[in-house]
């Protein structure tokens, strides 16, 4: 049945089983003899599918999927070994009839809360759990040809939406009115219906639009612009502020095919653009060109990071750089793939080389207290002699008439 049905396009085998190889290296150099994975989107990216089950990675033997509901569609979306089953107790049986052991066992603890961890002690009789979230995210940092092309997807998806926008941005609509359009508009082109963003309490919308005041207010969450939204109980994404003339309408655009994510954001303003904004638009749009022309493979983040913070300093907006008070954030890039908080992530303090393969996302935004923001993000793959957009939509301001 799901064969007649539009579900993506499915993990290729030998992609599978490279990933699971490349975490068995790095098992065994920290005496791992067995892993196993839970986490939605650790299990789709080593499983192909996130259908509920349990996903063991023997050091020496082949791994096995474990599942719970829906084994038939796991069959069909996984290369992997099934075995269907109807409780998490019977796990342990089985492994032990084929010869699976050890008492140590890998887990993802930067996501797997406490008393699930305990559960799987007590199930499999395991003595110590230790963490392998980081080697994971190390095997994720790089992406493949197969993962370029889904995210070179998703940024179509997003395209379309920044290009669409300037026909429904109109003189007093609420940031909401907007938003609901543009959902609207990034579902029609295929966008999967929502984002991941890795770790406790981290939320996030697929479509941030947000006007004068309501881009200046920071929130809970790590981003320089969050918007307030309609409700306390989800303290981000769009209100019912109503768009003025002059101001920078800011569109903050999450697009999502297959699971990957994209992440661009640009400045629409009807009629004139307030004098206020042009400088600091004009320093991000800079920073943006120059990043573009010199970083590529073997570039450190730093640079790229300190690159950015010489314009803004000699333009005197350090202040408002990447939020103001104590809503700053301290990045201005961050890594993009099946989570939109992945590596790398450009500081002045992560250490980081760029190497062909990362993908990430560059937004130099400037936010003033009281007035609004301007600025821009724009996603990039890294090659080995440039770094390429993912997207081809232009960065500069969008105006309407």
């Amino acid at each position: 049945m799901l064969r007649n049905l539009s579900v993506g396009e499915l993990t290729p085998k030998e992609e599978i089983y490279k990933r699971i190889n490349s975490l068995k290296k790095k098992m065994a150099e920290k005496g791992i003899p067995l892993s196993l994975i839970i986490q939605n989107v650790d299990l789709f990216y080593f499983a192909g599918t996130v259908q509920k089950g349990a996903l063991f990675i023997p050091i020496d033997r082949d791994p096995i999927l474990f599942v719970e509901r829906n084994a038939d569609r796991v069959k069909y979306e996984s290369p992997l070994d099934v075995i269907p089953i109807k409780r998490e107790k019977e796990i342990r049986d089985i492994l032990s009839e084929k010869g699976i052991k050890g008492e140590t066992l890998g887990m993802e603890l930067d996501v797997v809360p406490v008393l699930v961890c305990e559960r799987w002690k007590d199930i499999l009789k395991i003595r110590h759990v230790v963490d392998i979230s980081n080697e994971i995210k190390d095997l994720r940092l790089i992406k493949s040809p197969f993962e370029i092309e889904q995210i070179k997807k998703s940024g179509e998806v997003t395209a379309h939406v920044l290009k669409m926008a300037k026909h429904h941005i109109k003189k007093n609509m609420t940031e909401l009115e907007i938003d609901a359009i543009l959902g609207a508009e990034g579902r029609k082109a295929g966008h999967q219906g929502f984002l991941r963003m890795r770790g406790l309490n981290q939320e996030m919308m697929n479509v941030y639009v947000t006007h004068e005041t309501t881009c200046t207010i920071p929130s809970a969450g790590d981003v320089p612009i969050a918007g307030v939204g309609i409700t306390h109980a989800i303290a981000q994404g769009a209100s019912i502020n109503r768009i003025k003339r002059g101001i920078p309408v800011i569109l903050d655009y999450g697009g999502g095919y297959n699971g990957y994510i994209t992440d661009e954001t640009r400045c629409y303003v009807i009629g004139k653009l307030d004098d206020f904004f042009k400088k600091p638009y004009e320093v991000a749009k800079i920073i943006v060109e120059e990043t573009t022309d010199f970083a590529k493979e073997g570039v450190n983040g730093i640079e790229v990071f300190e690159r950015a913070i010489k314009h803004v300093k000699k333009a005197g907006l350090e202040e408002y750089f990447m939020g103001h008070g104590k809503g700053k954030v301290s990045f201005i890039g961050h890594g993009l793939g099946l989570e939109i908080n992945e590596l790398p992530v450009i500081t002045p303090r992560h250490n980081i080389v760029l190497k062909e393969g990362m993908v990430f996302a560059f937004e130099p935004k400037f936010i003033f207290p009281g007035k609004g923001a301007t600025g821009i993000e724009v996603d990039f793959i890294v090659r080995k002699d440039r770094l390429e957009r993912v997207t081809d939509f232009p960065i500069d301001i969008v105006y309407i008439d």
